[in-house]
């Protein structure tokens, strides 16, 4: 079953390479979307993608993400599925 998470994260997520390493792990899952970061120092995804993928790339965000990051809240919000995407990219 295809879902769409939309997904704000807070710590140290900005300078540590966290929209690169994203886009990587979403890449690995077959994930399709975007990140962002916000200018209040969190970062914004939008992610498509199979349900059992998507819980993976969350449970790898539960578990701390990329090597130098810190996460302190993930804040995540189900969406409908809409199949908008045809990559993953990162959005400045």
């Amino acid at each position: 079953m295809k879902k769409r998470v939309h997904i704000f994260v807070s710590g140290r997520v900005q300078g540590v390479f966290f929209r690169a390493h994203t886009k990587e792990k979403a890449l690995e899952l077959d994930i399709k979307g975007w990140v962002r970061n916000l200018p209040d120092g969190r970062v914004e995804g939008v992610f498509e993608g199979e349900e059992e993928r998507l819980n993976e790339l969350i449970r790898w965000l539960k578990e701390g993400g990329p090597p130098l990051a810190s996460i302190e809240n993930l804040e995540i919000l189900n969406e409908d599925y809409k199949g908008e995407f045809s990559d993953f990219e990162i959005k400045y």
